[in-house]
């Protein structure tokens, strides 16, 4: 196959394709609207078609689909072959600029929320031209958004791309009252890091709950997990190794530029991080490593675990959300810069995030609900549920001098038109990283811990891209109509830090005294769970910001607050049903077969010996008697409150059910089958232990 220079990108319709293959007027004009956002021409657009085509046919495809994200969180696709009957009865391969641009799909089956009836099928797809096509197999695949009929999106895309426009057109206005007039837009960037656990196929498919959830639901803590931390960063095993080669090469031919792998913590676990893309394709992107992981996995005889929580008592896994936000002339406009004039421009900006995260916590909140990752944060190993902003010691020193009006008492100091000494440049690594920190500036970039490892990085980027595009909105209103811009500027500075120096936290954030600290001190929100977020996307305040940027309409609100507590209802029901069938139909018929086979032990005993007390068997019968009937107890609780969901009026009331009332008999359930794990035989055992499962691939 050659270097990775010979097929980095070979499989996607990218700028060097489109040059070679492109005339210069119509690649110009492509150009002009991926750059800039101008309108698609139509005779571009079938120039376009016919040149994607004919390299797509090149490289073997010979279908085309238009890929797309429904509010499923999974990607979705409908195949439609190149051919067209020739009268000669051949056929010709044909694909035009109308098939490029917008395609039909039936919607009748995806998530709507209320948005439509069942019986209104009809969806659009949309392309997006700034996220390049890809071949897949032998599929053309062709980034798209997804609509209704009526024109509501349908999907996660629609609404990013919406939420990028908004922080653009907010950002340029807040550089232009910075002299700025080269930028011609801004885009934010992310760099998703990918955690992921790899276990053998064999064993996987001996655990239902694995199968139907994507997590054990029952699972006795092994002699031996990360207490040693031995794996994190340790030597690759050969088979991961193997694995890590065939994924990386498939995502480079994808032009996905991962970038470092390495073990993780926990036994089994591991990482995956890429460079930074602009957000849309980081989505995109992000959504095609997590389905090859899976696929690659497959073909070595593992799978890939990509949810949040998938052992207990061991980490969990995330997706840190690296974001920032750049101008096209390559312009970070998180890093402080060499002037003192860009430092008050950064700084503007860094209070712009401040802000945004203070005011929409609950939507950075929200954005990350799932059921599986509501068992992650808050553990010791990730983020805890509040949110709370790390800006490290020397930012913050420099907050506090501005705050205060005291000149900042650094080495390096320059004195900024906000009138206070500070710092002309930060140190990229000017501070230690805060793990525990949900929400982190790491020297020209925020990163954002909170996401699960299954999450779409959707759902996060177009929240925080909305809530920075509202501080942003906020002062440019207030910028362009100062008669003094300078000392406005450090007034609006100076104001944020006061009002929202509250959610800066810069210690443990997995310290208890934090968490009461943030809540009763503080006022900083703590919803612990998606039943108890999710229906803040509907609170007047956030409404009335998502729609005024024209990221959401409040039909879509309303629908996505309904898809994801019915998403979270179905998941946590779907455990529910199968820690019953797990329990009811192999683990108490394991657990009696294994006493029945002592005591029948202790009776053989008995009569060659009738003076041998059997203390060993008598107890252990005794222990297993009484654990299967506590187990048959609470299997009857469960099965009782699971069927008492029928009875919730609504989405939102069933969530409550599910959090107060299913999740607790699903714990009280498990604790007595874990135990008797540990004191059934192993060959009686119907499911493969924690130690296996966790230290199985060699």
């Amino acid at each position: 196959m050659g270097t990775v220079l010979d097929y980095f990108g070979s499989l996607v319709f990218d700028d060097r394709v489109m040059k070679a293959n492109l005339s210069a007027k119509v690649y110009n004009s492509l150009k002009k609207t991926i750059d800039e956002g101008a309108k698609l021409d139509e005779s571009v657009a079938n120039a376009v078609a016919i040149a994607m085509r004919d390299w797509a046919v090149a490289n073997g495809a010979t279908h085309y689909t238009h890929w797309f994200q429904p509010l499923t969180g999974i990607t979705a696709e409908k195949h439609d072959s190149f051919i067209t009957p020739a009268p000669d009865g051949g056929v010709l391969m044909e694909f035009s600029g109308k098939e490029l641009i917008q395609g039909e799909p039936d919607a009748s089956s995806f998530p709507s929320g209320g948005l439509r009836a069942t019986f209104e099928a009809r969806g659009y797809t949309a392309w997006d031209p700034t996220s390049y096509a890809f071949i897949k197999g032998k599929t053309l695949c062709i980034p798209t958004a997804f609509c209704s009929y009526g024109g509501e999106a349908l999907d996660k895309k629609t609404p990013l791309l919406r939420s990028m426009e908004a922080l653009n057109k907010q950002a340029l206005r807040i550089l232009r009252l910075f002299g700025n007039d080269t930028a011609k837009c801004v885009r934010s960037s992310v760099g998703p890091e990918q955690e992921y656990f790899l276990i053998t196929k064999e064993m996987y498919d001996q655990r239902p709950d694995l199968r139907f959830t994507g997590r054990t639901l029952f699972g006795a803590k092994p002699p031996k997990g990360q207490e040693m931390d031995d794996h994190y960063f340790g030597v690759i095993k050969p088979r991961v190794q193997a694995y890590m080669e065939d994924l990386n090469q498939e995502l480079w031919k994808l032009g996905i530029l991962a970038k470092t792998e390495h073990n993780e913590v926990a036994p089994a676990q591991h990482e995956l991080a890429p460079i930074y893309s602009t957000t849309n394709i980081a989505t995109d992107h992000n959504q095609l490593t997590m389905e090859i992981m899976q696929k690659v996995a497959a073909k070595h005889g593992l799978v890939c675990l990509l949810h949040e929580k998938p052992f207990a008592g061991v980490n969990g896994s995330g997706k840190h959300n690296n974001w920032s936000i750049s101008t096209d002339t390559g312009i970070n406009l998180l890093s402080p810069g060499d002037t003192p004039y860009e430092n008050a421009q950064f700084l503007l900006f860094c209070c712009a995030v401040i802000k945004a995260v203070d005011d929409y916590q609950d939507l950075l909140r929200l954005s990350v609900a799932t059921a599986g990752n509501d068992h992650r944060l808050g553990a010791n190993e990730a983020p805890p549920a509040v949110i709370s902003i790390f800006l490290g010691d020397e930012l913050s020193a420099v907050m506090d001098a501005i705050e205060t009006g005291n000149p900042y008492k650094g080495t390096e100091k320059t004195v900024m038109k906000l009138g206070v000494d500070v710092l002309p440049k930060f140190n990229r690594d000017a501070t230690d990283r805060n793990r525990t920190s949900p929400f982190a500036f790491t020297g020209n970039k925020f990163e954002f811990r909170m996401l699960g490892s299954s999450n779409s990085i959707a759902c996060a980027n177009i929240m925080l891209n909305a809530a920075v595009a509202e501080s942003l909105k906020i002062y440019a209103d207030r910028l362009e109509k100062a008669k003094d811009f300078e000392k406005a500027l450090h007034e609006m500075i100076q104001k944020t830090i006061k009002d929202h120096k509250h959610i800066i936290f810069n210690g443990n954030g997995y310290d208890d005294s934090w968490i009461k600290e943030a809540t009763e001190k503080r006022g900083l929100l703590n919803y612990r769970t998606t039943a108890d977020c999710m229906p803040h996307l509907l609170d007047e305040k956030n409404v009335k910001m998502l729609t005024s940027h024209k990221v959401f309409s409040e039909a879509e609100l309303k629908s996505r607050c309904e898809i994801m507590l019915e998403n979270y209802n179905k998941t946590v029901t779907i455990e529910a049903n199968t820690m019953i069938e797990m329990a009811k139909t192999q683990i108490v018929p394991a657990i009696e077969s294994f006493t029945a086979d002592v005591a029948g032990s202790a009776a053989t005993k008995k009569a060659l010996s009738p003076k041998l007390a059997c203390k060993y068997e008598t107890e252990l019968v005794g222990k297993l008697s009484e654990l299967t009937d506590e187990i048959y107890v609470k299997i009857g609780d469960l099965e009782k409150v699971v069927a008492g969901l029928s009875k919730a009026k609504d989405t939102i009331k069933e969530a409550e059910m599910i959090r107060d009332k299913v999740l607790p008999k699903m714990e009280a359930l498990r604790k007595p089958v874990d135990e008797a794990e540990t004191i059934t035989a192993k060959d009686y055992w119907p499911y493969p232990s924690y130690g296996d499962l966790l230290f199985g691939v060699k």
